[in-house]
């Protein structure tokens, strides 16, 4: 299962998806933590220092767009293929345990974390975050995640996650929102973007103090408030660098992230609707800008037989 963290700037989204990370992989999953947030915070609170951060996957594009490739005779180099690119028969379908992109993560917690990279110095007023980001689209399109696997992405804050067909490469999305005017405002806007796309999105409140926040969250959003994380002592030292472990998180917390565990697993599979949503956003990114880009008509880089999903690689449904 994929699933994606969303919500404000300071809503607290990158330490929930580290912590829920922590929690799937303590309860015996597989999983790859990926942070595709501009500001790149989540190796440090899983605990890693910044010379343990695994290379970035932005800055490896070609050799990925390269090694997904394979030899899909629709896509003649990496040069022709974007971030939007869908795999065909020929390409090559990776694992979460696959070795290429095991060598672009490092362990911590249990898990696997990967990095899209930072904003640097170089890119600013020349090139777009998306460019970057568009390693983690191609990975997660070419991807074959089976029971018992699941991949974590802390997501770039606010509804900027929509500048991309990234947002449909999920099978469920956590928007985390505080109970503010400023937090339900983000998930007004990922509930308006995402209804067409049938995204589906439920919310968890995070920095809850009393009923009072609750009723507040509950009002503003209704039935889409799945669980919310009250106020943690243990939590905020764990952004302050002491030590930490999930034995040291209060049991309603704990049970918090059992709650959305429950959630994602009950969540349908559905490699239909992946498929047939990674070929709609390309064939928009081909007429917005791809075919200018690369000089030719990307649209003959769709497979129309191939399947999506297990059977594609050569496993049981």
């Amino acid at each position: 299962m994929r699933v994606a963290f969303v919500g404000k700037g300071g809503s607290g989204k990158t330490t929930l998806s580290s912590l829920f990370a922590r929690y799937v992989a303590a309860e015996g999953g597989t999983v790859i933590a990926i942070d595709a947030d501009i500001n790149q915070h989540l190796g440090l609170v899983l605990g890693l220092e910044q010379d343990r951060l695994p290379e970035p996957l932005g800055a490896h594009l070609t050799e990925i767009k390269d090694y997904l490739r394979g030899d899909n005779p629709r896509i003649r180099s990496a040069a022709a293929m974007v971030k939007t690119t869908p795999p065909g028969r020929g390409s090559r379908l990776v694992r979460v345990d696959d070795p290429f992109f095991g060598k672009f993560s490092v362990e911590a917690e249990g898990l696997r974390l990967m990095v899209t990279g930072p904003f640097a110095e170089e890119d600013l007023g020349v090139a777009c975050y998306h460019s970057k980001v568009g390693a983690v689209e191609l990975y997660l399109n070419h991807l074959v995640d089976g029971p018992g696997e699941y991949v974590v992405v802390d997501m770039t804050a606010g509804a900027d996650s929509f500048a991309s067909g990234l947002f449909t490469r999920f099978d469920l999305t956590f928007l985390v929102a505080e109970p503010t005017r400023q937090g339900v405002g983000v998930y007004r806007q990922y509930r308006e973007y995402a209804a067409d796309y049938d995204v589906p999105i439920v919310v968890v409140g995070n920095k809850v103090q009393d009923d009072g926040d609750v009723a507040f969250l509950r009002d503003q959003v209704g039935d889409d408030l799945l669980v919310w994380l009250e106020h943690s002592r243990a939590v905020r030292g764990m952004e302050q660098g002491r030590p930490f472990t999930l034995d040291d998180l209060e049991p309603v917390n704990r049970e918090a992230l059992a709650t959305m565990l429950r959630r994602l697993d009950a969540q349908p599979k559905d490699w239909e609707k992946f498929g047939r949503q990674a070929i709609e956003f390309h064939l928009r990114n081909a007429e917005a800008w791809a075919n200018r880009a690369v000089g030719e008509d990307l649209r003959a880089q769709i497979d129309p037989d191939f399947v999506f999903g297990p059977v594609a690689a050569g496993s049981p449904a």
